[in-house]
Parts: C-alpha cells; structure tokens; sequence
C-alpha cells in the first residue's frame, strides 16, 4: 500500500488541497469531484479497505466517521451523503481506506 496516491499524499510526494490533518488522519479534496463537496478522509494507517481492517482498529474506524462528522460541520454542510467502497467491484479505486464526503447536490436512491 505504501505506493497509493494516498500514501504519496500523506508522505506529501505529490500535493493535495488538503482540509485537515492531525497525526491519525488526513481529508483532502478529490480531484475527481462527483459533487460540489467531495472530501476523502484517509488514516494514516495502513488499511487497505475496510474488509481487511482488524478489531484493533475500531477505535480508530470511530475516529474516521466522527472527523468527517466535524469537517462537515466546519464546510457548514447539514445534508451529506458519507460512502466507503470496498473492493474494485464495489467501486474501489485506490487501495487505501478512504471516507467520501459527499455534499452540494440531490442524492438519489439508491446509490449507484
């Protein structure tokens, strides 16, 4: 995994319009928007998806969802749409765990 376009951000070899970091997590813009907020939430930690994360990273799965919670606060989002994708068949492209932040625009459902 130490090869991602993730991984490359978090060791800043490539840049990224990042929106918060702390030593746990990083959230940067995507590149590829697919709606006017589009915000990925990585960890730090080597998690490939979420499949393959071990019961010792609960806590840190929790952390996760509630930095995305409190980005969405500071972007003043109410209405968001939060999606993990896990597995190329699912719609995973990067191999890295990563949370979308989704706002901006109507929803529908279901998804995909």
């Amino acid at each position: 995994m130490s090869d991602t376009i993730f991984a490359k951000i978090i060791n800043r070899e490539i840049p990224a319009d990042i929106v918060y970091e702390d030593e746990r997590c990083l959230a940067f813009r995507d590149v590829n928007p697919q709606a006017p907020v589009h915000i990925l939430v990585i960890p730090k930690a080597p998690i490939v998806k979420l499949s393959d994360a071990e019961s010792n990273q609960q806590e840190l799965l929790g952390y996760l969802l509630m930095t995305l919670k409190n980005i969405a606060a500071e972007q003043e989002l109410e209405d968001y749409r939060v999606v993990i994708n896990n597995g190329a068949g699912a719609g995973q492209s990067v191999f890295h765990l990563h949370l979308h932040l989704l706002a901006g625009r109507a929803f529908d459902w279901p998804p995909g």
